[in-house]
């Protein structure tokens, strides 16, 4: 069985693109890195992807008159690519509805909030101002609803009474860092079964207890452990 190819979407400092390829050299993401696509010409993604021997492309959103044309551009080279899957791992720009439908079932994205909650930008902050005690991030299909697609695995951290959005963000960057991966893995290994709006997973992605979430004493009535994902066999 060939081993399933993977196309990548960035367009900053690509740090989980940096945990795509380590899990890869581990022997756990389950597939290939075939290609690193940027909208940046300045992004550091690209140098990691480069220091790696990993085809890189930019299609400068800029450079082009509307989001057809744009879209048009970054489609044939995701296509040249011949992906069996396209992860955005911090890819900053909204899709439309045609380009979505192109690479329906086959588009994962990771989103810094527990969607359905804060959908869109400056999750943390937002988070933050609404008082909530459990943040996280989220690995979900991509559709032309935006950040509302199936959603295949989750991860929670807790919120602390000292937190700005910067550290809130780098301790959920740390979990996206995990489930990113493990949400790839699983669809390389086919284990992924869409049924409507949630996703059914044949076995765990990554065990509920690997989020077992740290609380304030302060909150100490608070759930301490997470459900990563609906493990109800396919």
């Amino acid at each position: 069985m060939a081993i399933p190819r993977i196309t990548v979407l960035v367009s900053g400092r690509g740090s989980n693109l940096g945990a795509l390829i380590d899990a890869e050299h581990s022997g756990l993401l389950g597939g290939t890195i075939a290609a690193v696509l940027c909208n940046r010409a300045d992004a550091p993604a690209l140098a990691i992807a480069g220091a790696q021997g990993i085809a890189t492309q930019v299609i400068e959103h800029r450079r082009y008159a509307d989001r057809p044309g744009f879209e048009a551009a970054l489609a044939a080279a995701i296509d040249a690519s011949e992906p069996d899957l396209v992860v955005l791992a911090g890819f900053m720009r909204v899709l439309g509805a045609a380009f979505v439908a192109r690479y329906e079932g086959r588009m994962l994205n990771i989103h810094p909030s527990l969607l359905p909650a804060y959908p869109g930008l400056d999750t943390h902050r937002r988070a933050l101002a609404d008082g909530v005690r459990i943040h996280g991030c989220t690995v979900h299909f991509v559709t032309a609803d935006v950040d509302h697609g199936p959603i295949v695995i989750q991860a929670a951290v807790a919120v602390r009474d000292d937190d700005d959005a910067g550290t809130l963000a780098a301790r959920v960057l740390g979990v996206e860092h995990q489930i990113l991966p493990a949400a790839v893995r699983a669809f390389c290994e086919q284990r992924l079964v869409i049924a409507g709006r949630r996703v059914r997973v044949k076995g765990e992605v990554v065990p509920a207890a690997a989020f077992a979430v740290p609380l304030p004493e302060s909150s100490a009535a608070v759930t301490t452990e997470i459900p990563a994902i609906d493990r109800s066999s396919a």
